[in-house]
């Protein structure tokens, strides 16, 4: 398998009217920590061709896009003909147009039914995760390059390090009740909004549905990477006291990357660079260029997040995404081509990297933030849905193009797991 160049995408922020799906429930009751509904976001469902189309038209080698569970398992036990016919046709599509199909099982969003039961904290829900995983891998998994179980199942735990205000904090907990008694369930729990007292238990189902589904590919591909991909921040020390940020590192990332050792690579996903001294976070210097996170323009991020996923997995990394949330486009062009010479070091120096996939084709529903944040190398028309190129676009691909000049000649990754 060449390096794979690529650009990643999520279901329930592209495809819209995932109505059986738990996000779609908490963005409709009230009170919502939700800043809006996503309604039919970029129209993806419908419009899957064009999107591969595009990824395809930029002279990239890979896309990555996620199953909706709630499509193939609206109700329990119960799985849709017709969601399957309609993943498998994107992967053929993929594969049709030179693309890796690089597919996401679980991408935060989970059937309706699954968050009335508890979440992750229902015994049953590695389970039922890995029937789920049965029954994709057995639709097409002979088809996929590569498979992630789930999407940045420590972002949760990542956000209780961002300074975000008391009242979303409390926002999240009154959402997650309004949720359960709209349910009319004891407690009803999703991946992306989580009780902090809950955060612990809630990860221990996770890895155990991580294990599960592992398990369950396995048994219809042994040969196909699968692993899952984390949210990684950069953590710098300024100063010699390094407490601060190990505390976060074990806090947030040690548990996953730990996990990650019996996997085929890891997922890396990188958006920013953050600075610790020994009292707490240092705030980015004045007049500093930032994104619309808040945190600087730092293009060395991703490089510094690659080797720390390395150093501690000891596997082979995929960036599974990375860019920037800005409305300047301007900004994200010239924050690639740092980034991937950053990126380029890392893999001179023998870092394992199978490839990068910039998040994302277009612009989409950031979930609590609604339509706010840009991310994408395409625009899209909120009433027509017609994407259009954005000066990035040409620039990634014309990096891509040069690259992959010198990548597509190296030898094939060993995806065997190095001895540790």
């Amino acid at each position: 398998m060449n390096f794979l160049w690529g650009v990643a995408s999520a279901g329930h922020q592209n495809e819209g009217d995932n109505v059986d799906s738990d996000t779609w429930f908490l963005e409709h009751v009230q009170p919502t920590v939700f800043a809006e509904v996503s309604g039919k976001a970029c129209d993806g469902y419908a419009r899957w061709r064009e999107d591969v189309d595009l990824a395809a038209g930029m002279g990239l080698t890979a896309y990555r896009f996620s199953v909706e569970w709630a499509r193939v398992e609206p109700t329990p036990g119960t799985f849709s003909a017709e969601a399957l016919d309609h993943y498998e046709a994107i992967v053929d599509r993929c594969l049709e147009r030179g693309l890796a199909p690089v597919v996401t099982y679980n991408h935060f969003t989970s059937p309706h039914w699954f968050a009335a039961r508890g979440g992750w904290l229902d015994p049953g829900a590695p389970e039922a995760f890995a029937r789920y995983c049965d029954r994709v891998t057995a639709r097409f998994g002979d088809r996929i390059a590569v498979a992630v179980t789930m999407n940045e199942p420590n972002l949760t735990r990542l956000l209780t390090w961002m300074d975000l205000p008391p009242v979303v904090r409390d926002l999240e907990r009154a959402t997650l009740a309004a949720a359960s008694e709209a349910a009319g369930v004891p407690q009803y729990r999703a991946a992306n909004v989580m009780l902090p007292e809950e955060m612990d238990d809630m990860a221990d189902g996770m890895t155990a549905g991580h294990v599960a589904a592992r398990a369950a590919i396995k048994a219809h591909r042994p040969d196909l990477p699968v692993g899952l991909s984390l949210a990684i921040v950069d953590d710098v020390v300024v100063g010699d006291d390094p407490g601060v940020r190990d505390r976060k590192r074990a806090e947030v990332y040690q548990r996953w990357l730990d996990l990650a050792r019996d996997d085929d690579f890891v997922g890396v996903q990188n958006y920013e660079r953050l600075y610790y001294d020994g009292d707490g976070a240092v705030p980015p210097p004045a007049g500093a260029t930032r994104n619309q996170m808040g945190s600087g323009v730092e293009p060395l991020s991703l490089a510094g997040a690659v080797r720390y996923a390395y150093a501690e997995a000891r596997v082979p990394v995929l960036v599974t995404e990375h860019g920037m949330a800005t409305p300047d486009d301007s900004q994200r062009a010239a924050f690639l081509e740092p980034s991937l010479d950053g990126l380029r070091e890392v893999v001179e120096d023998g870092v394992p990297v199978l490839g990068y996939l910039h998040w994302t084709l277009m612009d989409n529903f950031e979930w609590i933030f609604g339509y706010a944040f840009q991310l994408g190398l395409h625009e899209v028309d909120r009433s027509t849905f017609v994407r259009t190129p954005k000066p990035s676009a040409k620039v990634y691909a014309s990096l891509v193009a040069a690259y992959r000049r010198t990548t597509d000649r190296r030898d094939p990754p060993d995806l065997r797991r190095p001895a540790h």
